[in-house]
């Protein structure tokens, strides 16, 4: 009833993991295609080693959370053994893996795309990080170096490639374009959102970057109207991200536009079978409208 084709590739259904929450190692991963998601999205990964940034680097706040850790990884080379390491056991699973990547410039995107590819479903092009400088969204809220990293994956691997949105930009339908037109095969919507939070009693930032990515339920009607204007726009499918923690909340994404899901913070909140949760709830929701899931995807444009 939930299964999915996602650009050629099948899915058992469309709530998966959101990036940078439970996919540091294959074990990870794995605990949470256990807990019924679709697919794991992995860590962002670069080319090389990264420490991020010191702590503290997350702190819960009214909504959500708040994070900046630095894009923190152990380089693709060594990443890899991870995924190498419970890869059998995912496709038995029947649950897919979407590789998260981030470079400097568009050479490293393309490398760390290519060393990837083998190993997973779909690469994830990490250009909205708002709080690693010099990546991220520093690429991702300029049109022209969209384009450029976009093209560059796009010609060095033969997996669908999609594009993570920063929803930190005037306009994000000029980002968005800049993508398609580079030849993206779908698009992830929305990255965290800027915030801060300061500790009165010792008068400065909570986290050591100062500020950081708001992740949680505070985020999600920006993410419902960032894929509302996608779908609008584009004709790619679209994957949305930003406070999901019930099936009415994954339908909301999917009535505005998406034919799938990621989930993040949502795991802290109800645990690590939030997949299957979720997908039980839109489950019921399909049988008690009497409709199908494709029927849903776009519904709130009609």
């Amino acid at each position: 009833m939930l299964k999915i084709n996602l650009c050629g590739v099948d899915f058992k259904n469309p709530v998966f993991l959101a990036s940078g929450i439970m996919g540091e190692t294959g074990s990870a991963l794995k605990r949470i295609a256990k807990g019924g998601a679709g697919a794991v999205t992995t860590k962002s990964i670069g080319l090389k080693p990264n420490p991020g940034h010191r702590n503290p680097t997350i702190v819960e706040v009214e909504g959500g959370f708040l994070n900046a850790m630095g894009l923190p990884n152990p380089g693709v080379d060594e990443y890899l053994e991870e995924i190498k390491k419970v890869k059998d056991d995912l496709d038995w699973m029947n649950v897919g893996v979407i590789g998260s990547i981030y470079g400097k410039d568009e050479e490293e995107f393309a490398e760390v795309a290519k060393k990837m590819e083998k190993y997973v479903d779909i690469i994830e092009l990490n250009i909205s990080c708002p709080h690693a400088k010099g990546y991220g969204a520093t690429i991702g809220q300029n049109p022209e170096l969209s384009y450029s990293v976009c093209k560059a994956v796009k010609k060095a691997v033969k997996v669908p490639v999609f594009a993570k949105l920063t929803p930190n930009v005037t306009d994000i339908v000029e980002i968005a374009q800049a993508v398609v037109d580079a030849g993206v095969d779908g698009l992830v919507a929305i990255n965290t959102v800027r915030g801060m939070a300061i500790d009165i009693k010792a008068k400065k930032p909570i986290l050591a970057n100062k500020f950081g990515g708001l992740s949680g339920r505070a985020i999600k009607p920006i993410g419902i109207k960032v894929v509302w204007d996608l779908y609008e726009n584009f004709d790619v499918p679209i994957i949305g991200v930003g406070g999901i923690m019930t099936g009415e909340d994954a339908i909301e994404y999917m009535m505005a536009g998406a034919s799938a899901v990621q989930i993040g913070s949502g795991v802290y909140y109800r645990g690590y079978d939030i997949f299957k949760k979720v997908c039980d709830e839109i489950i019921s929701f399909l049988k008690e409208e009497d409709l199908t899931l494709e029927e849903i995807i776009g519904i709130a444009h009609e």
